[in-house]
């Protein structure tokens, strides 16, 4: 039985089930780990261990293992600083592997950070195993639309992915618009790159009544949802969907329309959210639409089908996304999906999905395309069910079968 060692250094993927503040890859590793175990794969992901109350090691199955190793305080440190960590990460794989007399035949990177690992880890070995690379994101693209010193990504962050693209065995690019990015902006020789999306797990995300999906939340049913989930940040356009919101709202036609906006830590005092969240409750009052926002905070994936089938529209705003799991999983759920054109999920639409696409921080566009399907409900279910049937596909055993065919050119 082939054994693969996962790194997700610095994001444990059982977070995603615990309703904690997490992103597509928490759930990408959870469920590629996952698939791999029922395929025949002995998979082991490689963490950063963030709290002291949880299992150093934990058993999902027989085939899979989540290992939190030492690396820094066992709090949550900000990203940019846990490159500080890889060496004793590291240090800790090692001590793991002799004291179980371990050996890995495949490592399967997550994030640049892990790639660090990963480079590393593979010196410890006298035939070098091979090393599949996936980034999540690019620092480079991150950087293009950031609007603080904060936001940008360092040139030290710039140089290592260059190098990972050289030193790995293969890439993974969850779009064609990313595989670009990586061959054109990082050099990376095109017949080491594979382009596979992401999945969607198809029997949680599911179509349901949108009357008693709103009873699950506990929305009025006469309210008409725009929806956003993910995680509270800039690069997310959550402040342009609430500049279209605003325009939708001056046009006086939808006096019961409002914006869910799903994601991020609503639990404490408003003056101990997150800046961004400040910056948008700010927002809101500035632009005097507090009655028709409404923050929802953190929600359990169990609990995120009814939020998007009480949904008129879930919009990916987003100013550069490598791809927006969250669009799949309202696809899945048969809601019509609004993305900005940088997003990589937008490559799985075609010309007749137009009234889909918006632009990247241009929020009269996207108010209009969201009064489109608003004011076009025939074209608009046509749209959404035309795509729901597409991502059927992306179910993940389909898709971590794709992945497995890039671990067998290696092993």
């Amino acid at each position: 039985m082939k054994r693969i060692a996962l790194i997700s250094f610095h994001t444990c993927p059982l977070s995603a089930e615990e309703g904690k503040e997490t992103g597509g890859m928490n759930i990408y590793v959870l469920e590629t780990a996952k698939n791999l175990s029922k395929m025949g794969y002995m998979v082991d992901v490689f963490t950063r261990d963030q709290d002291e109350t949880r299992d150093r090691i934990v058993v999902v199955n027989s085939n899979f293992r989540v290992i939190h190793l030492d690396a820094g305080p066992k709090t949550n440190i900000p990203k940019k600083e846990l490159i500080s960590y890889t060496d004793e990460f590291v240090e800790s794989f090692k001590q793991f592997v002799k004291k179980e007399n371990t050996t890995y035949e495949l490592l399967d990177c997550h994030y640049f950070l892990s790639g660090i690992i990963g480079i590393e880890i593979q010196k410890l070995y006298k035939k070098q195993i091979p090393l599949i690379m996936t980034f999540h994101t690019l620092a480079l693209m991150k950087n293009l639309v950031a609007r603080t010193p904060e936001e940008q990504e360092s040139v030290d962050r710039i140089t290592i992915e260059k190098e990972l693209v050289k030193k790995a065995s293969a890439v993974i690019s969850p779009s064609e618009t990313d595989k670009k990015y990586l061959q054109y902006l990082y050099g990376c020789k095109e017949e080491k790159i594979s382009v596979i999306c992401p999945g969607v797990d198809i029997s949680l995300f599911k179509p349901m009544e949108k009357e008693f999906a709103k009873q699950k939340i506990r929305a009025d049913l006469k309210t008409k949802i725009i929806l956003f989930v993910g995680r509270i940040e800039p690069l997310k356009g959550i402040d342009t969907l609430m500049y279209a919101l605003k325009i939708l709202l001056e046009k006086e036609k939808y006096g019961n329309l409002m914006l869910w906006v799903v994601g991020g830590d609503i639990s404490q005092r408003k003056e101990l959210w997150s800046e961004e969240l400040k910056k948008l409750e700010s927002l809101k009052k500035l632009l005097d639409i507090g009655c028709s926002v409404k923050f929802v905070g953190r929600k359990l994936p169990e609990e995120l089908p009814f939020y998007y089938n009480s949904a008129e529209v879930a919009v990916v705003a987003s100013q550069y996304e490598s791809f927006g799991m969250t669009a799949l999983e309202a696809m899945a759920c048969n809601t019509p999906v609004i993305t900005t054109d940088v997003t990589g999920v937008s490559n799985i639409l075609d010309e007749k999905h137009e009234p889909l696409i918006a632009s990247a921080g241009n929020p009269l566009y996207l108010a209009s395309q969201i009064e489109y399907l608003l004011e076009n409900k025939k074209e608009s279910t046509v749209l959404s069910e035309d795509l729901y049937k597409k991502v059927q596909d992306l179910n993940w055993p389909n898709v971590v079968e794709r992945i497995i065919t890039v671990y067998k050119k290696f092993i």
